[in-house]
Order: structure tokens, then sequence, then C-alpha cells
């Protein structure tokens, strides 16, 4: 019995240090929320940091659990030293970020991406998705960073946080007036769809993607797949007849018409 009461409070410390961590420093040091202009990006951004913490909590959990003996004082001076931690973390970081110039600034965020192309190559995914996070941290609109942690959370196959990513990216595109750049993150978001199983879905952001670029062949062959897929015999003709149009030297056009008739 009284050897489970310091497990017990371990667990209740570890409760408070992630809550602690997630409502007060949900961006992990790297983004003061206090300085973004726009509410909803900062909703956003709390929701990936917050999910990515909430993704790390049992696997780090467990591993202090092994090290950490169930000693009651011992345990307490540990999350003492942790909070201490986070706090010096989030100071550093706001009394860095209040001398950047804006040269500075943009010279910096030029070095993040890429020391975060240096950790993709090394397939570094982790210390690359904090780049992109510190990124955003210092510019809060910069696409090319979202559009880059998208993709990242699709490579890792972490579809939620893409599908809210990429979606963030086409608001910001849309604000910035950015049209010629809507078709690629609706294709986008289209793969993720795909992905996931949500085939209506990606059939309608594939959709949106066609209304802008109606003979990109990317775009008509996934929406040629996907209609295969649901067995809808219209729109797989419709999309074939257009990619054949478009890239009448596609190899797979055949094995596709081979499919339609099966249908």
């Amino acid at each position: 019995m009284y050897n489970i009461i310091p497990l017990i409070l371990i667990l209740i410390s570890l409760s408070v240090i992630i809550a602690i961590s997630v409502r007060k420093f949900s961006v992990l040091a790297n983004l003061d929320t206090e300085n973004i202009q726009q509410e909803k990006e900062a909703k956003f951004k709390e929701r990936i940091i917050s999910n990515r913490l909430k993704r790390n909590f049992f696997k780090w959990s467990a591993k202090l659990m092994k090290i950490i003996r169930p000693v009651g004082d011992a345990a307490g001076k540990f999350f003492k030293w942790i909070y201490k931690k986070l706090h010096e973390l989030k100071e550093d970081y706001k009394s860095e970020e209040n001398v950047l110039s804006e040269d500075d600034i943009k010279q910096k965020i030029r070095a993040l991406f890429d020391e975060a192309e240096a950790f993709k190559k090394q397939d570094n995914l982790i210390e690359a998705e904090k780049k992109y996070i510190e990124i955003i941290g210092l510019d809060s609109r910069n696409i090319k960073a979202f559009d880059a942690l998208a993709h990242l959370y699709f490579e890792r196959k972490e579809y939620k946080e893409a599908k809210q990513t990429f979606e963030h990216v086409l608001k910001l595109k849309e604000d910035s007036g950015e049209t010629d750049q809507w078709p690629q993150t609706y294709f986008d978001l289209a793969l993720v769809c795909e992905a996931t199983g949500n085939l209506d879905e990606a059939m309608g952001n594939l959709g949106k993607a066609l209304n802008l670029e109606p003979n990109n062949p990317r775009y008509l062959d996934i929406m040629l797949e996907i209609s295969i897929i649901n067995k809808d015999k219209v729109s797989a003709l419709d999309a074939y007849n257009k990619l054949a149009e478009a890239n009448p030297d596609n190899q797979k056009l055949a094995e596709f018409k081979e499919k339609i008739d099966q249908l």
C-alpha cells in the first residue's frame, strides 16, 4: 500500500506539469502568443503544439517512470526543476526576440529553413518540426513554414495534424490573394483525405483543384483512381477522357480503361 503512494504522487505531478506546459507554454517556448496578431492563428498553433505534447506524453512518462524511483521528496525536486527549465526557455526566447531587428528575423528564418532541410535529409523529422515551429513563432503568417510543416505531418502519417495545417495554409493563401497557389493545397488536402479513407471529401477537394486547373494530369490521375475505388463510372469516365486528352502518353491509361469497363 505504501509503495503505491509515491507512484500516485509521481503520476499526479506528471499530470500537473503537462497541464502547465500545455496551458502556459503551449508553443514549447518557441512561440510568443502575445505577439501574434490574429487570434485564430494563435489558437491554431496552440492546437498543433498541444496535440504534439499529448502524442508524446505517454512515451515520455513511461521513460520517466523507469528512471525515477518512487520517492516522493525526490520526485518533487525533479518536477520543480522541469518547471524552472520551461520558464527559463520561455524567458530566453522573449529576451532574444526583443532585440531582433526585422532584418535579423529574416536572416534567422532563412537559417532555420536551412536547418530544417538538413534535418529532413537526415530523416530527423522531429527536429525539423521544431525548426518550422520556431519560424512560425517569428513570422505567424509564413505560408512556406506552415506548408512544410503540413507535408512533414503527412510524411509521418499524422493525418489529423496534416489536414488542420493544410487547411490553415489555404486560409493564409486566401488572405494573401495567392490564387495561383490554391490548387496545390486543395490537392494536398485531397491526398490527406484519401489516406484517411474520406473519399467523398477527397473528391470535393480535387474538384476545387480541377476547377482552377482543369487539365492538370496529377489531379486527374488521382480523381480517376478515387472514382474507380468509389465505383463511380460516370466520374471515372469523365476523368479518364480529360486525362487522355491532357496526357495521352500516360502509361496507366490502358489499365484505367480496363478497370472502368469492369465497373
